[in-house]
């Protein structure tokens, strides 16, 4: 069983690469600079009137106020209050929540900052802490894949015993293989991922295609 603490490293991570960038470098998430990432970090866990609007579309106008309020503060003091973890009265301070909540969501945005640098290149994580990923990833594989048509397996091909190899892809269905990383980033919606496979017939990869993924 991996003793890997996912949502602690990858927080300590992002905020390291946050100092080292500063405020105004590009990320993958479309119109967002690093302090606009920032802010949303900070939003999403210090004020749970304002984080519904990330899930909730009539909401949206609510979460977009309050994180371009908070984007108005001085960058080192939000890359602070990120480091810093959730504050004692959220959610997601609450004991296995940062765990369960925090562990994708900041994977996934490291390499969103990774990502939006000219000079990136895929990390060589140890295996302990791609087999959490690919506990991560697989517990929230329905959540993710919600929107295809087509029935989704996974084979992680640098996980040990992530998968049955060769994996089949399932009845009128599509197979993604690839890192473990990349694959969970291209379920997350992520377009910049390197080495993920995507197998089925012409039909079933047409209809997954149209796939809209990720929350």
């Amino acid at each position: 069983m991996s003793d890997v603490d996912l949502a602690k490293s990858e927080r300590a991570a992002i905020c390291d690469l946050l100092d080292q960038l500063g405020p105004e470098q590009p990320t993958l998430c479309d119109g967002w600079t690093t302090r606009d990432l920032t802010a949303h970090l900070v939003v999403r866990e210090a004020r749970p009137d304002a984080s519904a609007g990330i899930l909730v579309k009539p909401l949206e106008f609510w979460t977009e106020k309050v994180q371009n309020d908070a984007a108005k503060k001085p960058f080192a003091q939000l890359v602070e209050q990120v480091r810093s973890g959730p504050p004692k009265l959220s959610f997601f301070a609450l004991p296995g929540i940062d765990a369960m909540a925090n562990s994708m969501e900041y994977l996934i945005h490291h390499e969103d900052v990774r990502r939006g640098q000219a000079d990136w290149t895929p990390r060589d994580l140890d295996d302990d802490t791609r087999a959490e990923v690919w506990k991560r990833l697989s517990s929230s594989r329905r959540m993710l894949f919600r929107n295809s048509s087509v029935p989704v397996a996974l084979d992680p091909t640098d996980v040990a015993d992530g998968a049955q190899h060769p994996v089949p892809a399932p009845p009128h269905g599509v197979v993604l293989r690839g890192p473990v990383v990349e694959l969970a980033l291209h379920a997350h919606g992520r377009s910049a991922v390197v080495g993920v496979e995507v197998d089925g017939s012409d039909e079933a990869l047409a209809k997954y295609e149209e796939t809209r993924l990720g929350f």
